[in-house]
């Protein structure tokens, strides 16, 4: 199966526009998923710190064979590493732990704005893609209160990564990331299998060209631009999923999944953050 195309990121970074999301897999699942999504023509990797689960993202890569400058790995770290110092101590962390010299792109996982650091946080990460050890950075679930705090003291991320799919569409965010070139990552891009891929609109539009929901929805993802990470330890799923760039969608549908209802997020940044 071909692999997916890119998008390029405002650094001249092309990135795949559809990875391999592996949380809540432990390093065991993790190492099995990886290595079977690689094999299968996925080329984008999305971990965290987090998730607790890196060693087995990297041991999935080594077992796949692929070459290091074909995989797109990307990692983020939490509040405990919200400094300046503290950002490149968390990315040579998740390196040890992954076994990889770099990352292609590091994320500050939450702003955390409770103890107000992400500004230092994301500053450290500037240091860090300058000693070459992230090729790109960026944040994830960033709020546009958050992103201005960035814009306000010369930052600019080069992926927000953020909860959105078509009943969560976040048309705010996507606006300021449209003008200011930033990429929009997405993860529960399909409400983790939820009432989402249940919509009747989602199902006749699935039925009528011969498509899954899943199939529908990430390919709705795609044609916006945006770069979804679906979660999938199972090679058929894995499959069907990567296989969204072999169709489009007309305008009659896309605008079709625009106007479905929208639902309220599940986790609000300015309250949760690990």
């Amino acid at each position: 199966m071909s692999p997916a195309p890119t998008v390029l990121l405002a650094n001249g970074v092309r990135m795949p526009q559809l990875g391999l999301g592996t949380w809540p897999m432990d390093d065991a699942q993790a190492a099995a998923a990886v290595e079977q999504a690689v094999r299968l023509g996925y080329r984008l990797i999305d971990t965290a710190g987090n998730y607790g689960n890196e060693a087995g993202v990297g041991e999935g890569l080594r077992r796949s064979g692929a070459a290091r400058s074909e995989i797109f790995v990307t990692t983020k770290f939490n509040r405990q590493w919200h400094s300046v110092a503290g950002a490149r101590l968390a990315t040579e962390a998740s390196l040890k732990r992954l076994g990889l010299d770099y990352v292609d792109l590091m994320l500050v996982h939450w702003p955390n704005p409770d103890q107000n650091r992400y500004v230092e946080a994301f500053s450290g990460l500037v240091a860090v893609m300058k000693a070459g050890l992230a090729r790109a950075i960026g944040v994830s679930n960033f709020k546009p209160a958050h992103l201005q705090e960035l814009f306000d003291a010369g930052l600019a991320p080069h992926v927000n990564q953020i909860q959105l799919d078509p009943t969560r569409r976040r048309d705010d965010l996507v606006a300021i990331h449209r003008a200011r070139g930033i990429v929009t990552g997405t993860w529960s891009p399909i409400d983790r299998g939820g009432a989402l891929l249940a919509d009747a609109t989602i199902g006749a539009i699935a039925r009528r060209i011969g498509r899954t929901p899943t199939q529908v929805v990430l390919r709705w993802h795609a044609q916006n631009g945006f770069i979804p990470v679906p979660k999938s330890a199972d090679a058929a799923r894995q499959k069907e999923n990567l296989a969204v760039f072999a169709f489009e969608l007309d305008a009659d549908d896309m605008a079709a999944l625009g106007a479905l209802a929208q639902s309220p997020l599940g986790l609000d940044a300015d309250s949760f953050g690990h």
